[in-house]
């Protein structure tokens, strides 16, 4: 009875602190909504006023990308703003041959009048943050842009977003994810979802009530004194960008998140792509949980209420490893609950936290109205994406867990950067980009386990008790067989 009682314990624990989670979203839920209620206006820059328009930066750390960097540079190009306040610096990483490519683009741009500048290291120590310190030192603006390689903002899109550091407080605006290959496949239609749901409900939900949000790394603007206040980029974690938008928040900086100024960029393709991108950000939230904790707890500058759920943000990636941990002990609870009938009451009690999946389905289903509109038709698409989401993410549970694992005890790893590909229609191939890895992830064939591992759990509900049979499980145990499945597969087959 002693391994029984420690797999209800941490199967307990686990599926509790899923369902506080879940609380934390239907609260970010109910932030959003009354966002919308209010409207409060702030102070902005009249660009009509010359003296009124701010320098600006802008900034694009690369790094090998050879298939998006023309693109990048011609789309940069076309940025609508007075060209004596405007700089752009390259920020140049490349071992490649893009180095000498992306050099010869910047000359030809140079000839129409604007400020851009290739910028390149001996060396990528730091990484990404690295490049932004350095080309942060030599920067004329007192603002700073950064997009990564695969965006593509409007031409308007400077003027729509640093009218709002009229007000000094504000540190930093960022600006909502569009995605230009959003329906290139069920892989980029799932990345969407999640993105969106982070980019609508979470974003607006925490900073519509004053909550710490982050900078998402890209399609955003710093105030340059705001960077250096919080102690400038650092590259200790593998999310840079979380790390310093918590220093800055911690120092009172403001931070601005505008929901209805898109900027559309590429989704990865291939799932051995999203995998190193899912890798990173997981690893780093974690890292960044580990590395902020104390500094939140301590804080006298934050309500209890910014406290929690800043703590839960920095915890987002950890949920994984609880979904994980549910996941695997659900087939021996399934033989626990069958084999020990005097704990049916507490059985009966534990499925009351279905309501998790119910708070995240009508959370999730607002964002979904919010971008795609409401109807019966909608609402029925939805069912289907979001179920097929849920069962797609855990099938990431394994992968996700390890990568949260060592982000908590401290492993370091080097920022592996997510190929880019210039994909948005099916037509368009994949398969010769130089830069995807060769190797399969032993994560892999532990996920083809996993899979067969669920098939026998759905094989138990036909043979376990003694009434035909207990399929409480059994749709829980479907969506992991499918998601592990699908993972597993789709890996195998992205190495062909």
């Amino acid at each position: 009875m002693i391994l029984e009682t420690i797999i209800i314990v941490i199967y307990t624990t686990a599926i509790v602190l899923i369902f506080m989670y879940s609380l934390a979203q239907l609260n970010l839920l109910f932030n959003y909504l009354s966002s919308k209620k209010t409207n409060k206006d702030c102070e902005t820059f009249d660009l009509s006023k010359s003296e009124e328009v701010p320098f600006v930066t802008i900034q694009l750390p690369v790094f090998n990308e050879m298939y998006v960097m023309d693109r990048l540079l011609d789309n940069i190009a076309l940025i609508d703003y007075p060209k004596d306040k405007l700089e752009i610096q390259v920020l140049d990483d490349s071992t490649d041959e893009t180095l000498e490519t992306t050099k010869q683009h910047i000359n030809k741009i140079k000839v129409t009048g604007l400020d851009i500048k290739h910028i390149t290291r001996t060396d990528r120590t730091g990484f990404k943050a690295g490049a932004l310190k350095a080309g942060l030192e030599i920067a004329k603006g007192e603002f700073i842009a950064i997009f990564d390689a695969d965006f593509l903002p409007e031409p308007n899109w400077l003027k729509r977003t640093i009218l709002y550091f009229k007000d000094p407080q504000i540190g930093v605006v960022q600006t909502r994810w569009s995605h230009i290959n959003r329906n290139y496949s069920l892989l980029t239609k799932i990345q969407a979802f999640a993105l969106d749901a982070h980019f609508t409900l979470e974003q607006v939900g925490r900073n519509s009530k004053g909550h710490f949000i982050n900078f998402n790394g890209t399609a955003g603007i710093w105030r340059k004194e705001c960077i250096i206040d919080a102690g400038n980029w650092e590259g200790d974690t593998l999310t840079e960008d979380l790390d310093l938008s918590y220093r800055a928040q911690l120092k009172n900086w403001k931070f601005k998140y505008l929901e209805d100024v898109e900027t559309p960029a590429e989704l990865p393709v291939v799932i051995s792509a999203a995998r190193s991108q899912q890798f990173r950000w997981n690893k780093g939230g974690a890292e960044n949980f580990r590395k902020m904790l104390k500094r939140v707890i301590k804080s006298k500058n934050i309500s209890t209420k910014t406290k929690i759920h800043g703590l839960l943000h920095l915890l987002n990636s950890t949920m994984f490893l609880n979904i994980f941990i549910v996941a695997v002990l659900s087939i021996p609870m399934l033989y626990i609950k069958n084999e020990y009938t005097h704990l049916r009451f507490y059985f009966y009690f534990m499925s009351f936290f279905v309501l998790s999946t119910l708070i995240f389905f009508v959370c999730y289903w607002f964002m979904y109205k919010q971008i795609y509109g409401g109807g019966f038709r909608k609402f029925f698409n939805y069912v289907g994406m979001f179920f097929t989401f849920f069962s797609i993410a855990m099938g990431f549970s394994l992968h996700n867990s390890i990568a949260v694992l060592e982000g908590h005890i401290g492993k370091r790893s080097e920022f592996v950067r997510t190929p880019k590909f210039n994909i948005s229609t099916i037509k368009d191939s994949w398969k010769g980009n130089k830069y995807l890895r060769k190797k399969l992830s032993p994560h892999v064939i532990l996920e083809g386990i996993l899979m067969l591992y669920f098939a026998f759990g759905l094989y138990s509900a036909f043979i376990v008790g003694d009434q035909g049979g207990d399929f409480g499980l059994f749709p829980f145990h479907l969506m992991l067989f499918l998601g592990f499945g699908y993972v597993f597969f789709k890996s195998l087959s992205s190495k062909i």
